[in-house]
């Protein structure tokens, strides 16, 4: 059975003739914020060094009475292993670092958030900082904030909505760490997001880009690989020869833990799927594909192919889920290849092909 520490309230001589009371613990107690190791807790009180008369001796007396008051309790908070006392290290504590050092845990948009709050405090906050004022003061940041790189443009108020909902996990994780007493999220309300449209390529139109060269072959190859798997650009960047393996059933699978939702997951691919990926070797599938490639060399692949619609990287994930559902995949099968973790997520796509199954019946008309 652990020693529970011996607590001593002691006096230490400081200048101008006054001796600082503090707390001695015995064997030395770990703080479980820090992880550090510490023997004294100052109590912030003073007392004459000397008293000179009855009312300094007296006012001592009282001084010291309230020291093994406080003692007492912390003796008391030892035996039932509460640490509530050790709170003003926890505050004193850098949140900025913290975050840091969770959002390079996370995916790309966790470290755009730290870099959007390391903005807006300018550059300093400890936990003891972050209130429930200072968090809603960084939801109205956001719906005004412009995007970091390109200055001129203000973020969408979705990308807000989404870069709060991040800052809000954050606060979650904090809370469960006991880095906080209470849970910030309680007292906070999310921002609402807008309806978009949803943007995919028909069949025909990937054929065309199957047609027409890309400057940048890599970029082609991967572009296609998420049209046929749902591929996500985070996982297709990270997607090493390792994760390509052999199925039970014949061909091939992928294996991997997807960066945004840090899903284990087993997905089989395809022939042609496999095929564009290249000879087999070590390490990355896609070498030197680069993210700054998925913006302005796509825009003009896309271009050169004839497609006038608005199509990112990640529209060929949408590709894949309205392609498979129009052709008779099962919405739960689709779910499960886009690892959704919820069917409801993936439905807008279901959605997206009835409404261009009623667009199509429409087309004919005896009138």
């Amino acid at each position: 059975m652990a020693t529970i520490p011996k607590v001593t309230l002691r006096k230490r001589v400081v200048s101008g003739a006054k001796e600082s009371l503090y707390l001695d613990f015995y064997p030395a107690i770990r703080d479980p914020f820090t992880m550090r190791m510490t023997r004294r807790e100052s109590l912030g009180i003073y007392i004459y060094a000397k008293p000179k008369n009855e009312m300094e001796w007296e006012f001592n007396q009282e001084m010291i009475m309230k020291g093994e008051v406080i003692r007492g309790l912390r003796v008391q908070s030892l035996i039932n292993e509460e640490f509530g006392f050790l709170d003003k290290n926890k505050k004193k504590a850098d949140f900025l670092s913290y975050f840091k050092m969770k959002a390079q845990k996370k995916d790309q948009k966790w470290m755009k958030v730290y870099l959007h709050f390391h903005k807006f405090v300018n550059g300093k906050c400890s936990f003891g900082d972050v209130t429930v004022e200072l968090c809603n003061k960084f939801r109205d940041y956001l719906l005004n904030a412009h995007h970091l790189k390109r200055k001129n443009q203000k973020i969408s108020q979705n990308s807000a909505a989404g870069y709060f909902s991040t800052f809000r996990a954050l606060l979650k994780i904090a809370y469960k760490e006991k880095f906080f007493r209470e849970n910030l999220n309680d007292f906070l309300e999310s921002i609402d997001t807008t309806d978009v449209k949803i943007e995919y390529l028909t069949l025909e139109e990937v054929k065309k880009l199957v047609e027409i060269p890309c400057k940048i072959p890599v970029l082609k190859e991967a572009s296609l690989f998420s049209c046929l798997t749902g591929l996500r650009i985070s996982d297709i960047l990270n997607l090493e020869w390792k994760n390509i393996v052999p199925a039970s059933e014949g061909g091939y699978c992928l294996r991997l833990r997807t960066e945004k939702t840090e899903t284990e997951t087993t997905l089989p691919i395809s022939d042609e799927a496999l095929k564009l990926c290249g000879e087999r070797s070590e390490g990355k599938v896609f070498k030197g594909l680069k993210r700054f490639m998925v913006y302005q060399p796509l825009k003009h692949w896309v271009q050169d192919a004839g497609i006038t619609k608005h199509i990112t990287f990640h529209c060929f994930r949408h590709t894949f889920a309205t392609l498979q559902i129009a052709l008779g995949t099962d919405i739960y099968t689709v779910s499960k290849m886009l690892t959704h973790k919820n069917v409801s997520t993936t439905q807008i796509y279901s959605d997206l092909v009835n409404a261009k199954k009623r667009e199509s019946a429409n087309k004919i008309s005896l009138k």
